[in-house]
């Protein structure tokens, strides 16, 4: 694979992209591999990541997949150890993994308030201390995590959803205060609605009434999200710190 020149280029920088195997994680490991980085993928899809990355690979991308929870620290740790021994860097990873259990503030069962947390916000954070060292000790990284319009505006019926994705913008904030003057940035991506497996599971009236919202009236892409991650994961990104990009179509306005 031919590798970019120029700012948008990564040839030669290492990322960790979590929730890798579809949607927006598979885009922007394919971004990310366009640009010439090399890759470290992880996903509980153990089928969907291998086929993915055999897919990368044979384009000519230095791959590595790993089917580990992103909520089990010994594991992310290992997963970042044999990146860094396999590659000697950890430059950027996209915190991308999460889950959604849909239940009102009547409804939410400890368990799915749980597991919500768990994965979107607890998980965030043990994947980005797990790369942290690697990040320290070079003087330069960037972290980015998936939040989502959802955190900024609410939804019905998204109680523990909406928590997880409020907490990933807050925690993104102070690791970026924290983390600056280390050189490492930390910033966040908050799609609104997008064309993926997630998208299609909303009811069609919920979704019919989000799309009336939308100046654009569309769903958005996967590679339209991977894109703003490219930017951000780029030099042109080099003085973004604490920032929470919306993707959205302009469903905020």
């Amino acid at each position: 694979m031919t590798a970019p020149a120029g700012v948008l280029s990564l040839t030669g920088r290492v990322a960790f992209v979590t929730g890798a195997a579809r949607g927006i994680g598979a885009a922007t490991a394919r971004a990310f591999a366009a640009a010439g980085a090399r890759l470290a993928l992880v996903d509980v899809d153990a089928s969907g990541l291998s086929r993915l990355a055999a897919d990368l690979q044979s384009a000519g991308t230095d791959v590595l997949a790993f089917s580990n929870d992103v909520t089990d620290p010994a594991t992310m740790r290992r997963a970042a150890g044999a990146a860094f021994a396999t590659w000697g860097r950890l430059d950027v990873l996209v915190n991308n993994a999460g889950i959604v259990r849909d239940a009102t503030l009547a409804d939410v069962t400890d368990e799915d308030w749980a597991a919500t947390l768990n994965v979107n916000l607890r998980g965030a954070m043990v994947c980005a201390r797990a790369v942290f060292p690697y990040m320290k000790e070079a003087g330069s990284g960037r972290i980015l995590s998936a939040t989502s319009v959802v955190a900024r505006i609410g939804n019905y019926g998204q109680t523990a959803y909406a928590a997880s994705k409020g907490g990933v913008i807050a925690m993104t904030r102070a690791w970026a205060r924290e983390l600056g003057p280390q050189g490492i940035t930390a910033n966040a991506v908050a799609p609104g609605f997008i064309d993926t497996q997630m998208a299609r599971a909303v009811p069609p009236k919920v979704l019919a009434h989000f799309l009336e919202r939308i100046p654009a009236g569309r769903l958005g892409t996967p590679e339209e999200v991977a894109a703003v991650y490219l930017f951000l994961a780029s030099d042109l990104a080099s003085f973004i710190n604490g920032a929470v990009v919306g993707v959205d179509g302009g469903l905020r306005l």
